[in-house]
């Protein structure tokens, strides 16, 4: 079962980063805010995950990748939560770069795989797994559209964390932790650094042309 439970977080973990795709012309709207403060729950996460993919997988290796990949779904499950709960534009963003862990589901799940498949299957598994991020934003995209035609826009959130709950019990019921594990110090200073630098540069390139 560990093939398709992981490449189903890997779908959910797409799904999540598009559903809210649909919603960007209403929301200003449905949040009371700016057409620019709205861009920014799309752009948070794309930040949250560029910084947290590389942090996240170093503290699989040293500390389990099962365990780090249970708390990013976890993240992302929170996330949603937090988006079904509230219409105010400062939770949805922070909720949004909650969900942005997620983005390190594929390499950690990516990286199990090569830990506990036989060589044999190890090249299809992980080909299935890459192809995850695109299943899942060519599902995610439609129903988010659905959902926000024929229903409020905070049930989307209610499914997505339904989704992201059932993804956290199937991978800590189904996927084994892997043994292999590498040893050291969690660089701290490295990890701010690295955070900051990513952020400085991503935030150029997303809204620098609209500073």
């Amino acid at each position: 079962l560990t093939i398709p439970v992981l490449a189903f977080g890997g779908i959910l973990m797409a799904v999540m980063q598009t559903v809210v795709v649909p919603l960007l012309p209403d929301l200003p709207r449905l949040t009371h805010s700016s057409a620019g403060a709205v861009s920014w729950t799309v752009t948070a996460t794309l930040l949250a995950g560029a910084v947290l993919t590389p942090v996240l997988g170093r503290a699989g290796d040293m500390y389990g990748k099962r365990r780090v990949l249970t708390a990013a779904l976890g993240l992302m499950t929170v996330g949603s939560v937090m988006c079904a709960l509230s219409s105010d534009i400062a939770v949805l963003i922070t909720a949004r770069a909650l969900q942005g862990a997620a983005a390190s589901v594929v390499p950690l799940s990516i990286s199990i795989l090569r830990d506990e498949l036989p060589p044999e299957r190890r090249g299809s598994a992980v080909a299935l797994m890459s192809s995850t991020v695109g299943i899942g934003a060519a599902l995610g995209l439609p129903l988010a559209a659905l959902v926000v035609q024929y229903a409020d826009w905070h049930t989307m959130f209610w499914l997505t964390s339904a989704l992201g709950a059932l993804g956290v019990t199937a991978v800590w019921w189904a996927v084994r932790e892997s043994p292999v594990r590498e040893p050291g110090r969690f660089d701290v200073a490295g990890a701010l650094g690295l955070a900051a630098g990513l952020v400085c540069l991503l935030l150029g390139v997303s809204q620098g042309g609209q500073w």
